[in-house]
């Protein structure tokens, strides 16, 4: 069983792997920290371009500090030869460290338990367990691999009664400004962007990261559309053609209400990301009155896993149940 400490710095391995996505596609974002008498001796996380390894930085920078240290890495580490650089298994098996702790097991049969095992083999201790904070980093990566498509995050901003704009005259946003800073944060871990071709020629957004200092970090462009997508965009023929997205481990799409629609209907969504405006609109604007707080709440298909305040909204977050 693991222990509060172990679960504790997974958490941590976690949350440092957020600071490689999604600049280490085509490999998953991982984290790693090497810890010695309760203290951090180094730490790292995957690179741009997915090299080096979190384990690799890591190592490298705890130097002969990582002898008897006990490393925390939210993946299995990989046991499989690169002409890109080593595996990490065999870098932990050879850096003294004391015992090994595993968020998430890989499924890349490359690996699948090869990497501890080559570890145990070599006389550390390894202590695996699922930790939710890990898999939960590791959504991309492992939808793509068990499922062989992106884990798909549809994100709305919504009236109370399930209205995607305001009324007409009324501007743009449903939603203030802090709510807008966090869909930017959140676009800025996504290797891609859908949108359908109604909000492509309504809105004609932009669906870049305008954040001070992670700008280079704007997801790819893509339209679902039968016909030919716009310079610098990507077009997707229909919902299930996103298993042939190259490169594209965490989708997020941004709508409109028909999009939405289609890729709930095939079952793609993974993750709802709802922006909800305190307001009630009403007419006859786009609609997903199957996505109000109410009727969610009715939905065994969904679970609430987060409410928080923004500004005047509330973000709610849903994962399928």
């Amino acid at each position: 069983m693991p222990n509060s400490e172990d679960v504790r710095w997974l958490g941590a391995a976690a949350r440092l792997a957020a600071r490689g996505q999604p600049l280490s596609r085509p490999n998953p974002s991982v984290g790693a920290i090497l810890v010695k008498h309760g203290k951090v001796v180094a730490r790292g996380w995957t690179q741009p371009g997915g090299r080096p390894h979190a384990e690799a930085v890591a190592l490298e920078a705890a130097g002969a500090a990582a002898q008897g240290a006990t490393l925390y890495v939210s993946l299995e580490p990989c046991a499989h030869a690169s002409a890109r650089g080593p595996d990490c298994a065999g870098l932990v098996a050879a850096s003294g460290v004391a015992r090994v702790v595993i968020g998430c097991a890989d499924p890349d049969l490359r690996t699948a338990g090869a990497g501890a095992a080559r570890i145990r083999a070599a006389g550390i201790a390894v202590t695996e367990f699922e930790h939710p904070e890990c898999t939960a980093s590791l959504a991309g990566y492992l939808t793509q691999r068990r499922l062989g498509r992106p884990h798909v995050t549809l994100k709305l901003a919504l009236s109370e009664d399930g209205y995607l704009a305001p009324p007409p005259g009324e501007g743009q946003w449903l939603t203030g400004e802090v709510a807008r800073a966090h869909v930017h944060a959140r676009r800025a871990r996504m290797d891609a962007i859908l949108v359908g071709r109604g909000t492509l020629e309504a809105d004609r957004p932009r669906l870049d990261v305008r954040l001070p200092g992670i700008e280079q970090r704007s997801p790819a462009r893509w339209l679902l559309t039968s016909g030919a997508a716009p310079a610098g965009w990507h077009a997707l023929s229909e919902p299930a053609r996103i298993a042939a997205m190259a490169d594209v481990q965490n989708l997020m799409v941004e709508g409109g209400a028909v999009t939405a629609r289609a890729l709930l209907a095939a079952g793609l969504v993974d993750r709802l990301l709802l922006y909800r405006a305190p307001r009630t609109i009403g007419g006859s604007g786009p609609c997903l009155p199957e996505l109000t707080e109410t009727a969610l709440a009715a939905d065994p298909a969904w679970r609430l896993i987060d409410t928080r305040a923004l500004g005047n909204d509330t973000l709610q977050v849903y994962e399928q149940s």
